[in-house]
């Protein structure tokens, strides 16, 4: 699980990329992809290697008038879920 101190990371080699063909952000590591929908591009667009989780999801609590509590527990599965294919690195 991913703590509210926990800085989230993209690793070496992986990168958000906007697919033109299928009009489309996509998550792109060394031959593996990951089609993001909107929430997906949103979360991982504030992912910048020096905020934390806390601070990436009061902001998107901000951004999108949304509860905190309710981003903070759907970004924590959603990175959980990167994090555990290797798309995501997470330092404490």
């Amino acid at each position: 699980m991913i703590g509210p101190s926990d800085i989230p990371t993209l690793p070496r080699g992986v990168r958000l990329h906007y697919d033109r063909v299928r009009e489309t952000w996509v998550l792109l590591a060394p031959e593996r992809a990951i089609t993001l929908d909107a929430v997906g591009h949103a979360i991982l667009s504030e992912v910048d290697g020096t905020r934390s989780f806390a601070q990436i999801t009061a902001g998107l609590a901000q951004k999108y008038k949304a509860p905190a509590e309710e981003i903070a527990r759907d970004s924590a599965g959603f990175l959980g879920a990167l994090r555990d294919r290797r798309f995501l690195d997470v330092t404490q």
